[in-house]
């Protein structure tokens, strides 16, 4: 049984002071919560103080992005060994809005994650296709490619602890979530695919977030499918309410 991990991607949202009220009112409401990885990934600037602040509790720490070198003359960027200085576990890679916007490729992202393995840090790899894409039914071309670059060079010991996403751009942000059949469908080819390049029992184990305008009225639906074990959560992880819903939603039985 896959253990469900329940992630919150703040992007460029929050002070300081904004992520240590947040955090401290997640801590509280989610400290008995046993069966599943909840993350919160706020913003670098707010990383080390979130972190002291949930050291010890049941909430891990991630960061939304780094670079690939250990150090150098690479102006506004952040390296694995800076991002484990101040106790991260994850880190996600390759979201939609890194390639969209600032052009990552699937190479760059393959470079990354290779950085975070190599430092012990767990990679949270963000893949899925455009609305032109999905149009043009070339919604698992474009997956295809993500997955097999981005793991390029890795072996099957490297995929323990790593997580896929499935972000569907045209549902981030918009308020147009994927339904629950649509993202089990390719969530099901993530997981037959990786199988296929490494073996069934490192993609048995595979943990495959749906993200994409998660709330906490479409949790319930998304997290009963087979092959989705938990939420890459934006908008909606930026409330203590909301967030809070979406994780105990995940955890009800039969979910």
């Amino acid at each position: 049984m896959r253990r469900k991990i329940i992630a919150g991607n703040w992007k460029m949202n929050n002070t300081v002071t904004d992520s240590l009220e947040l955090v401290r009112k997640l801590s509280v409401e989610l400290k008995d919560v046993k069966d599943a990885d909840i993350v919160v990934c706020p913003p670098f600037t707010a990383l080390y103080s979130v972190g002291q602040e949930i050291e010890g509790s049941n909430i891990k720490l991630g960061a939304q992005n780094l670079f690939w070198e250990e150090k150098g003359a690479f102006t506004g960027e952040i390296s694995a060994a800076m991002l484990k200085d101040v106790h991260c576990e994850y880190v996600i890679i390759g979201h939609s809005e890194r390639r969209n916007i600032f052009k990552e490729t699937n190479s760059n992202v393959n470079k990354k994650v290779k950085a975070v393995i190599g430092r012990g840090l767990l990679p949270i790899v963000c893949v899925g296709e455009k609305e032109e894409e999905r149009k043009a039914n070339k919604t698992f071309d474009i997956i295809c490619a993500h997955i097999q670059r981005a793991l390029a060079g890795l072996s099957a010991d490297d995929l323990k602890g790593l997580i896929v996403a499935y972000e569907p751009v045209w549902a981030i942000g918009t308020g147009v979530n994927a339904t629950a059949q649509q993202a089990q469908e390719v969530h099901a080819f993530i997981r037959d695919l990786v199988a296929k390049n490494f073996g069934k029992e490192p993609a048995a184990g595979l943990r495959i977030q749906y993200g994409g305008s998660v709330t906490p009225q479409n949790i319930s639906s998304l997290i009963k499918e087979p092959d989705i074990d938990g939420a890459l959560v934006g908008g909606a992880s930026l409330k203590a309410d909301s967030f809070l819903q979406i994780v105990k939603l995940s955890l009800q039985p039969g979910s």
